[in-house]
């Protein structure tokens, strides 16, 4: 399994980015499908979570209602829409699969992760 993360970028308080990772492998319709972030000097927090079919979603409190995950089975895709950015936002995301497809939360959720992408929203 790899995971390449790309979309990640600077931008202002109040902005948008969108994240996206593709992921190899032939069961990617099976897995559940999620993002992790780290900010300087913290732990690895847990973002937002999709399950196999993307019928069903769970995000981190602080997220909910801005950010929104999505998938493109037949691409072995997953994005991340993130909007109204705010400075606590900046961190470096992950993405992540979990090949058993579970969805309980957690930091250190998921059974393979790709490499992050930087992400930097300015106040």
């Amino acid at each position: 399994v790899q995971l390449q993360a790309s979309g990640g970028g600077l931008v202002q308080t109040g902005g948008s980015l969108k994240l996206s990772c593709v992921a190899s492998g032939r069961t990617f319709s099976s897995w559940a499908m999620g993002w992790l972030r780290q900010a300087p000097g913290k732990e690895r927090e847990f973002v937002g979570i999709i399950n196999y079919s993307g019928g069903s979603t769970y995000y981190e409190k602080s997220v909910k209602g801005r950010f929104t995950i999505s998938r493109d089975n037949d691409n072995n895709t997953v994005y991340l829409q993130m909007d109204d950015l705010k400075p606590e936002d900046t961190a470096v995301y992950y993405c992540a699969a979990d090949i058993r497809g579970n969805v309980v939360a957690g930091p250190r959720w998921g059974t393979h992760w790709g490499q992050g992408t930087q992400v930097t929203v300015s106040s």
